[in-house]
């Protein structure tokens, strides 16, 4: 069963529209479907509600300490409330996956993102279940020729910048997609959820 779920962000009016808050995105979803309301929590450098959502108690988290010091926020909501790793979902974006697509799995590695990396050191293991919001990745808008010079995308800069307008509209439709599974995923039913969101079509 998932008692906490996580949306990875940056905090500030800057950020609010950016990729790299599409983890931020899906927990504001989750508060809106569970009548909550995100308030700081400054024991917990989050921004937290709990709420019932399903018909389960859930904590809902968007850390406020900046991308790379996301694990500070998590282990101290979750070691509060003694919410086991596996109990926890971190909603994040993901370079390697298109817009428009979204995958939920169990552990792994960080993929070069911050802030896993940081809350797989906070929590001392990998095995925290993530929701992968696809943005797209920089690379695939350079031109054959910029490729073949060896051009490096910026990904930095890509993750801190809206998406344009028809990725946003994909990405928008992804989060919806993935809203559709939360009633499986937080009571526990993530076999199915999984199946569910990874079918074609």
């Amino acid at each position: 069963m998932i008692k906490m779920i996580v949306g990875l962000g940056n905090p500030g009016p800057e950020y609010v529209t950016t990729r790299h808050n599409a983890g931020f995105w899906l927990v504001d979803a989750l508060a809106r479907e569970g009548n909550a309301t995100l308030r700081h929590e400054s024991r917990q450098q989050g921004m937290v509600a709990r709420a019932r959502l399903y018909g389960e108690e859930v904590w809902l988290l968007q850390p406020q300490t900046y991308m790379n010091r996301s694990g500070l926020s998590v282990v101290a909501l979750a070691g509060f409330y003694k919410i086991l790793p596996d109990q926890i979902l971190v909603a994040h974006d993901e370079l390697d996956l298109p817009p428009g697509t979204v995958k939920l799995k169990l552990g792994g590695g960080s993929g070069g993102h911050n802030g896993l990396k940081d809350i797989s050191a906070h929590l001392s293991t990998q095995q925290y279940w993530r929701l992968r919001i696809g943005i797209g990745h920089p690379r695939d808008a350079l031109g054959d020729s910029a490729k073949a010079a060896g051009a490096r995308p910026d990904v930095a800069n890509f993750v801190l910048k809206p998406p344009r307008k028809e990725e946003q509209h994909l990405i928008d439709l992804a989060l919806e997609r993935a809203m559709t599974v939360m009633p499986l995923v937080v009571k526990g039913e993530l076999e199915r959820a999984m199946m569910q969101l990874h079918k074609p079509g």
